[in-house]
């Protein structure tokens, strides 16, 4: 009884700084211990029972037993696990208007991220400069939400490499950190000679670039022409171990975006029929092309990993994070065990958004960016959308214990 009493004042303590969710970032504390944790590190280490203390938002200490500190806020996570927060690192955050989201949204659509477990996003390509203006409000504090990684379009589909030249400059003036494209190769196009020319004036501005390569053909492409990193595993064909090689050897990371190409549990249509996630028919319409090629995301996923490319979590959704995560997470589980999970989702994923030195796996000196789990996720990848409390740099930023 005493145990649940002090639950429940932190927590009210918690959710009296955290307010309406808004403008209140810079306030929050960022020292806090959790204790009685089954931690999962993200390094292939389990504490059964543990402790980890946070100072200014990151982690100084991990250990079993009690942390032995006192006069820090102390969250007692009895029963839950502990692991890295969740990083979507291709996701669609904005949608509409820039002003109408902000006014009508933002709250809503960050508070939905935070309580799914998500604490960093990665967007899908802009838009630009909307998705730069909400890192601003996140990072000022105006807004509470996961954190924010930019990107900006340039286009290689009809697009000569001069105009694509003016694009990344112009995504380069607006602030953003990455440089999207995407590449469909054409017979007797241009398309390679114009993602080229992205990737080299990208370089002259100090920016990477990430394509959407759907198939494995314009990922070969992509490969050739010095992208560092893909966001999609390709379809229409199974890859080789000589294709996955290709994009192992350079050194290029690639994110999963699975989910869309196997028809998963809820998205069967009234005649219990199976479809795609956009509603599509199956197996022939993925993505429209008329390819038949489903199953193969899966399939040429698991040849990726097993080839030693750093392999991460991206859902390439627009809708509630929650649902996103749920079909991500069911797709990946065809080929990639729960132990292969934690390490995808984690280390691997912040590999990918350049941020291994602060995110990804629960160590010291990492930024305290942290989920508490209801369940064993080593038990299923299901009990990974049973987050009760989601923790940003130390800050209680979700609770639904």
């Amino acid at each position: 009884m005493k145990r649940k009493l002090m639950k429940r004042l932190l927590t009210c303590t918690v959710l009296a700084l955290v307010g309406s969710l808004g403008g209140v970032r810079a306030t929050l504390a960022q020292d806090l211990v959790i204790e009685r944790a089954r931690i999962i590190v993200g390094n292939g280490e389990i504490i059964d029972e543990g402790s980890v203390v946070v100072r200014d938002g990151r982690i100084v200490s991990v250990s079993e037993g009690e942390a032995g500190v006192s006069g820090v806020p102390t969250l007692d996570a009895g029963g839950m696990t502990l692991m890295p927060g969740f990083i979507d690192a291709h996701r669609h955050i904005m949608r509409g208007d820039d002003e109408d989201w902000f006014r009508d949204e933002a709250l809503d659509r960050m508070r939905e991220f935070l309580e799914t477990g998500y604490t960093a996003l990665m967007s899908g390509g802009g838009p630009v400069p909307g998705i730069v203006e909400l890192k601003r409000r996140v990072d000022s504090g105006e807004l509470l939400g996961p954190r924010i990684i930019t990107s900006g379009r340039a286009n290689s589909n009809n697009t000569s490499p001069e105009e694509a030249r003016a694009q990344v400059r112009a995504n380069a003036d607006a602030g953003v950190e990455i440089i999207k494209t995407s590449i469909n190769l054409t017979p007797g196009g241009a398309e390679a000679e114009t993602l080229a020319a992205i990737v080299d004036e990208a370089r002259r501005h100090g920016l990477d670039v990430m394509a959407h390569a759907v198939t494995v053909p314009d990922m070969n492409a992509a490969v050739e022409a010095g992208v560092a990193k893909l966001v999609h595993t390709p379809h229409d064909s199974f890859m080789s171990a000589s294709d996955a090689a290709k994009v192992a050897d350079a050194g290029i990371e690639n994110l999963s975006t699975i989910g869309f190409a196997v028809p998963l549990f809820g998205i069967f249509n009234d005649d219990n029929v199976p479809t795609f996630r956009d509603g599509s028919a199956w197996p022939q319409d993925i993505l429209g092309t008329g390819s038949n090629a489903a199953g193969e995301k899966a399939v040429n996923g698991r040849t990726l990993w097993d080839a030693g490319v750093t392999y991460g979590f991206g859902t390439d959704t627009g809708y509630h994070p929650w649902e996103g995560l749920k079909h991500e997470l069911r797709a990946l589980n065809l080929m990639f065990s729960s132990v292969d999970l934690v390490r995808l989702m984690g280390p691997n994923t912040a590999a990918f958004i350049d941020m291994s030195d602060d995110l990804g796996t629960v160590e010291a000196g990492k930024l305290a960016d942290l989920v508490l789990i209801d369940g064993d996720p080593f038990e299923g990848y299901w009990n990974l959308l049973n987050v009760k409390v989601t923790i940003l740099g130390g800050r209680i930023v979700a609770d639904r214990r």
